[in-house]
C-alpha cells in the first residue's frame, strides 16, 4: 500500500457537506499523485462515503488499489428519521446497528461491497469495538478470519483510539493490522508499548490515522478554539504543542509537517491516512509529506522530553548514529 492513504471520511459529508465534484476531484487528484490506498467505512455519511469512492475509483485499474472498509456498524432502515444524521450531513433514512455477530458482519460486508461496486476488499477492520463492549472484536475476528481464509477479503483488523487490547490480539495473531486513530501522533505516543512494539513483534503493521489529534497539529500555531481528542484543548495540551512547535520552527520545518512524518518514523507503521475532502487539500497534504525533516528535530524533541526516543530509534539505529537531513 501507498505510505500515504486517503481517508474517506469527508466523502460522506463529515461535519459539513461535500459536493460530488468536490468528493470526485479529491479521489481523482490523490489517484493521479499516486495514492493508491483508499480508506472508508459505513459509518461514515451512512454509506455515503463508500458509494462515493466506489464510483470515483469505478474507472481505475481494480488491481492497483488498495482498499478498505469496517465491520460493527450496521446500516438498517430508520423507523423514526428527523431528516439531519449525528455527524454527517447526510439524510438519517438509515441508522447505525452495532453488530459484531457473524450475521453482522456478513451483512456489513455485503452492503459495502454493494456501495463500493467491487467484489473484494483488500483490507477489513473491526471499527470501534472498545465503544461497545469486551469481546465485540474478537467475535468478529473470527468470521473475519474465515472470510480471509476463503480470499473474500486480504489483511483483517481493528480500527479505534483505544490501545489495551491491540497488543494481546498482534500477540495471538488474530489481526494483521490496526489502524490507530490519535494514540500515536507527534504529540502522544501512548501506543508505542501497547500497539506498534507488538505489531513488530508480530510482523504485522499499523496504520497510523488522527495524526493531527483532531486538528490541533494542523497549522503552524493552534489557535484558541483548537480542538483535541473533539473537545476544548486543555491548557496543559497547548502548553505542550507550542514548545514542539517551537522546535519544529527551529529546525526550519512547520508543526504539521512534522506531525505527518513522525509516526513514519517507526518501522511498524505502514502508513497513514489523512482525510481529504478536495483535490486542493489533497496537493496541500502532498507537499507536507515531501518536506524533508532533519532527524535533528526527533533528537532535540526527544532531549526536552516531547517524544519518546524510542520513537525515532527501533529501526536499528541510535540518535547518535543518525545523519542530519538537509
Amino acid at each position: 500500500m501507498s505510505r500515504i492513504g486517503f481517508g474517506a471520511a469527508s466523502l460522506g459529508n463529515l461535519y459539513r457537506e461535500t459536493s460530488d465534484e468536490e468528493a470526485s476531484g479529491a479521489v481523482s487528484a490523490a489517484w493521479d499523485a499516486g495514492i493508491r490506498y483508499f480508506d472508508t467505512a459505513p459509518h461514515y455519511g451512512l454509506g455515503l462515503s463508500e458509494r462515493r469512492l466506489g464510483e470515483a475509483l469505478a474507472a481505475r485499474p481494480r488491481h492497483e488499489a488498495v482498499i478498505s472498509t469496517k465491520v460493527g456498524r450496521l446500516l438498517v432502515p430508520n423507523p423514526h428519521p428527523t431528516g439531519v444524521d449525528d455527524g454527517f450531513v447526510v439524510p438519517d433514512d438509515l441508522m447505525r446497528q452495532w453488530d459484531f455477530s457473524r450475521d453482522g458482519v456478513l451483512r456489513s460486508l455485503e452492503g459495502s461491497l454493494e456501495r463500493l461496486g467491487t467484489d473484494r476488499v483488500d483490507i477489513v477492520f473491526v471499527h470501534d469495538p472498545d465503544a461497545f463492549g469486551e469481546g465485540a472484536a474478537r467475535e468478529a475476528l473470527v468470521t473475519l478470519r474465515e472470510l480471509r481464509d476463503q480470499g473474500v477479503v486480504g489483511a483483517i483488523g481493528v480500527g479505534t483510539n483505544e490501545t489495551h487490547q491491540l497488543g494481546a490480539l498482534f500477540d495471538e495473531r488474530l489481526i494483521d493490522v490496526a489502524m490507530l486513530a490519535g494514540r500515536y501522533t507527534l504529540l502522544e505516543q501512548p501506543g508505542l508499548d501497547t500497539v506498534l512494539e507488538p505489531a513488530q513483534r508480530a510482523g504485522a503493521s499499523v496504520i497510523a490515522v488522527g495524526v493531527y489529534n483532531s486538528g490541533l497539529l494542523s497549522a503552524p500555531r493552534p489557535g484558541p478554539d483548537a480542538v483535541y481528542n473533539y473537545l476544548p484543548a486543555p491548557p496543559e495540551v497547548l502548553k505542550r504543542v507550542h514548545r514542539i512547535a517551537d522546535t519544529c520552527e527551529q529546525h526550519g520545518v512547520t508543526l504539521p509537517d512534522a506531525a505527518l512524518a513522525f509516526p513514519l518514523q517507526h518501522p511498524a507503521v505502514a502508513g497513514i491516512a489523512l482525510g481529504m475532502r478536495t483535490a486542493d487539500q489533497v496537493r496541500d497534504n502532498l507537499r507536507r509529506v515531501s518536506v524533508a525533516v532533519p532527524d535533528g528535530l526527533w533528537r532535540a524533541l526527544a532531549a526536552q522530553g516531547l517524544i519518546d526516543p524510542r520513537s525515532f530509534t527501533t529501526a536499528g539505529t541510535t540518535p547518535d548514529q543518525q545523519e542530519e537531513t538537509p
